[in-house]
Formats: structure tokens, sequence, C-alpha cells
């Protein structure tokens, strides 16, 4: 097939044309947990690393495999890695780089299950999180010293809507020699961060990625963009032998088979000992998902627009949180990273505050009340009252969650529909 980069024949082509052994157009479901060697020299030449291929569903899979290649050639990067969860991919990309007495420097603007992972559970294992303002770009500067692995943030945060600025921190980043990651979570198609200067994009593919709610899976890519080598102590888990692989120097094992040192210790330290690895069936619904992602993305966008202008001149509406209600500084940003639309994701504060937010909920009849966002379907949840309900009012101030805040994930209805349903619960409000 001819090389293509758009989106909308990446997502039906990459990575897989036919099965090899069936001629199957559809990605077959692997569900094995072994593959068979050849003999003991292809055993022994695929633990060594000296030939990549199948050795245990754990780490590798065929049918992951398609949706890594697919996700990676979606994202233009070198290689991907699929994992049980969102929060593992988050969890992740943060220790491939940080141990005991490292630190890292993240946006505030989080998801409060993010916030809470960086805040408590990885501080518990030693690896300090750095929150900074991302209004200011150079606030991750202020906050790097010679223990600072890596920058972390999202593209489009949810709940506060802010596009980051990718490229301005990527830029400090590489003068300094620190990588940014970033979760591309709410934006696939509609942004690519490894264009702008980011180094590792990763997913919850549980959202828009699926599209249907119907399974749960991470996936992470690694640029292949970072220099790793040219500031060797900033990452020793990449630059120093490693023991828990015959001594493996990562930046060295990988230059026959390319720029992937990052998500090749990934997937054979991490996910080997780890074991956070996504069921086959689960890619294979993933699969199905991409085949519609553009599409869906589109609709999402269009309707989300017309969404934030309804809920704009409701009077019991105090404010709307949606890149294309933004001025100034913010909305220069989400026009320069966002391409398409504006992503599906809208929020806006009620003058009643949290009870108000919870007689709005109960009163929704098309929107679910659940907690994911990115379904084909329309969604609704009061984040103060549930996913960001373990942060103190501090932090939930900090994220962009007020006791009024209700968060929609707009979905592919017709959009009639979804604000007549706004509509009759805001009049209950």
């Amino acid at each position: 097939m001819t090389a293509s980069k758009n989106p909308e024949t990446l997502v039906l082509h990459g990575g897989h044309r036919h099965d090899a052994t069936t001629g199957s157009v559809a990605v077959p479901i692997y569900q094995t947990t072994s593959y068979q060697f050849r003999d003991t020299d292809h055993a022994e030449n695929l633990f060594a690393l000296r030939e990549l291929g199948n050795i245990y569903t754990r780490i590798m899979n065929p049918t992951t495999d398609v949706l890594e290649q697919r996700v990676t050639a979606l994202e233009g990067g070198a290689a991907g890695l699929a994992v049980a969860s969102g929060q593992s991919a988050t969890t992740f990309c943060i220790l491939n780089l940080c141990k005991a007495g490292d630190n890292f420097v993240t946006s505030t603007d989080l998801y409060g299950g993010t916030w809470n992972l960086f805040a408590n559970t990885l501080k518990d294992m030693g690896i300090e999180a750095r929150f900074v303002d991302p209004s200011d770009p150079e606030n991750f500067r202020r906050a790097t010293d010679d223990r600072t692995r890596c920058y972390y943030a999202e593209t489009l945060p949810n709940p506060k809507l802010n596009v980051f600025p990718i490229k301005e921190v990527a830029d400090i980043g590489r003068e300094i020699g620190v990588p940014l990651i970033v979760d591309n979570t709410s934006a696939p198609v509609i942004c690519r961060p490894l264009d702008h200067g980011a180094a590792v994009v990763m997913y919850s593919t549980t959202k828009f990625i699926g599209g249907h709610g119907t399974s749960i899976g991470g996936l992470v890519v690694d640029g292949g963009n970072f220099d790793w080598e040219a500031q060797g102590d900033r990452f020793p888990t990449l630059n120093q032998p490693d023991p828990s692989y015959h001594g493996a120097v990562w930046t060295e094992a990988v230059k026959p088979l390319g720029p992937i040192a990052y998500i090749l210790r990934m997937r054979v330290i991490l996910l080997r000992d780890v074991g956070a690895a996504m069921s086959p069936f689960n890619a294979f619904q993933f699969i199905q998902g991409m085949e519609t992602l553009p599409l869906r993305m589109r609709a999402h966008c269009d309707n989300a627009v017309q969404v934030a202008k309804f809920l704009s001149g409701h009077p019991k509406v105090t404010n709307v949180i949606h890149p294309s209600r933004q001025d100034g500084e913010p909305r220069r940003r989400a026009d320069a990273y966002l391409s398409g639309g504006y992503g599906s994701l809208v929020g806006f504060e009620l003058e009643g505050g949290k009870e108000a937010g919870r007689k709005f909920i109960d009163a929704l009849e098309l929107f679910y009340h659940v907690a994911n966002i990115g379904d084909a379907r329309s969604l609704a949840i009061h984040p103060a009252t549930t996913t960001h309900s373990q942060l103190d009012p501090e932090e939930q101030a900090a994220t962009g969650v007020s006791d009024g805040y209700v968060r929609l994930s707009v979905g592919i209805e017709h959009v009639d529909d979804i604000i007549a349903d706004l509509s009759q619960a805001l009049d209950k409000a």
C-alpha cells in the first residue's frame, strides 16, 4: 500500500493489510499466552534481544502489535507499547525514567486520578512530582534541577480545558535536556504532540480511541526524536547497565533496531515485571474503534461547539469552559495545537453550586451519568463529588474544579437531541 500520512487512511490500514497465514482482512484475535520457538537458537536470540519477536503475551502479542503500530503511525512516532489502562501508561511513563530520589515537573492541569497518582502514590515510592502552572511555560524551567527526569502534561486537560503550551515547554526541555511527555487522550487526530517537540505521547485508549465504552487500555508512543545519550547522567535508567536484563545499556542495545531505547526498556522491564498487559481481545476492540476515530472526532467537535454556544446563552450557567469560547493566550494555544476541532469536552458552572450540579445530573435523560469520557454517546458527571473528590479544595481549584462545575463529554448523537436534554435538565437544576 502507498504510504499515507492521512489519519482516515492510517486508522484502517496501519500495521496490517491481511493475515499472512489465513488472508484474513480483519485483524485476528491471537488469544494465546505463548508462542512456539523455531529452535533453541531462536529462543535464545529472542531473550537476548538479538531478534525481536513473540515470547509471551504479557510482553507482546500479534493482535496488540497491530494496535501499537496503528497508533504509532497516527502519531508519527517510532514505536508503541500497549498496556492494561491509561493509568498504567502514565505510571510506566514516569517509572521508565525516575527512581527514588528523582523528580519530574508536571502541569497542575490534570485529570484527578493522575494528580493523585503523582501527589501520593509516586511520592510514597520516593519520586517527587513538582506541580507548576502551565500558563507560564518558564515555570517548568524554574522547577528543574539535576534530578529532574521529565516534564508531563495533558494536551487538552480534563477538566480545565486550557490547551497546554506544547512547543514552548518542549523547547525549554530540549534546551536543558529534559523530555516532554504528553497525555493526548482528549485530542487524538486533532493534535499530534510529537510534531510540536514532545518526546513521548500516551493515551488512555479506553476513551476516544476505543470510543464505545467496552474496554480498558492504555498506549505509549516513543517519538524516537529525543537524544537520551546526550545527557547520559540525567537518564541512568537508559544509559547505565541494567542488572535486571544482563547488564544491558538500553541506548546501546537498541542501536541496530532504531531510536527506541525508551519504549523497549518499558516493554522488557516494566511490562515484564509489573505485568500490566493489555488483553488481545481489548486490543481487537480498540482496533475496531480506531477505524472510525477521525469521523467520530469530527462529529464530537462539531457537536461540542454548538453545545458550548447553547450553554453560553443560558441564564443558569455562569461560565462555559471550552476552547471555542476562549480568547487571548488560551485561544491562541488552542488554535496553534488543535486542528479540525476543539475536542468534545465541555465544562460549565452553575450558579447554584454543588446542589444545582447534583440536580442537573439527576435530571438528564439522554446523557449517561458515568465517570468515563470519549464514548460515542454523550456523558456527564459532577467532578467535585466524583472524579476529583479525593482532592482537597485547594487541589480541586488548581485543576479547575469548582462546586458547581459539570463536565460533559459530548457524543455523536444528533445535536438537537443533545441540546434538548441539556435544556430540560437545566430547567430542573
